[in-house]
């Protein structure tokens, strides 16, 4: 934004100072003293202009400072519920691997087979995504690694397995995902 001075006022326009002839000969001491006057009150109005201006551009800025800390909170508004709902379908899923062991043609299964996939439709409606880890790059910002192992068939640096999914509310990470990570092939 370009910052300019505003044209000043007809009140706030100082005449020039009189010289010569005003019948106490040449001004003397009377000259010199209201040229200071003159000079400091200028100085004034140009620093509470300048002041006056620097007060509306930090305005403008709290203005839309505020304006995108209400959207995120908007936008946001949803992640702490959506954070506690996560271990809640970390168990469920547990939950549907010990009901597997029984046989997926088990009406238990088949049910909590439903129930996780109303639960994961209704997270990411809500802007929630899982984190896919396993065989992708590890990456600090959305890995956790809670161990190296050495692997002839994944290359190092690659995530060979997760113990615990990570997720990410719309642009921001809410939860990273748990991984253990290639060191390449044994020596």
């Amino acid at each position: 934004m370009k910052k300019t001075t505003p044209e000043p006022r007809e009140e706030d326009k100082i005449p020039p100072p009189r010289t010569g002839g005003d019948g106490f000969g040449e001004g003397g001491a009377d000259s010199d003293a209201s040229d200071d006057a003159i000079g400091s009150l200028q100085s004034d109005l140009d620093r509470f202009r300048d002041l006056a201006l620097r007060t509306q551009a930090d305005f403008e800025n709290y203005k839309k400072r505020s304006a995108r800390e209400r959207d995120d909170a908007i936008k946001y508004a949803n992640s702490s519920l959506l954070e506690r709902l996560i271990p809640v379908v970390d168990n469920f899923e547990l939950g549907l691997s010990a009901a597997r062991g029984e046989g997926e043609q088990s009406p238990i299964f088949a049910g909590m087979k439903m129930v996780l996939k109303q639960l994961n439709d209704f997270l990411t409606e809500n802007g929630l995504r899982p984190i896919e880890a396993v065989g992708h790059r590890f990456d600090p910002n959305l890995h956790e690694a809670i161990a190296h192992e050495s692997s002839d068939e994944v290359p190092e640096g690659k995530v060979i397995r997760q113990t615990r999914r990570g997720y990410r509310l719309k642009d921001r990470l809410l939860r990273p995902a748990t991984v253990v990570v290639s060191s390449g092939p044994a020596a």
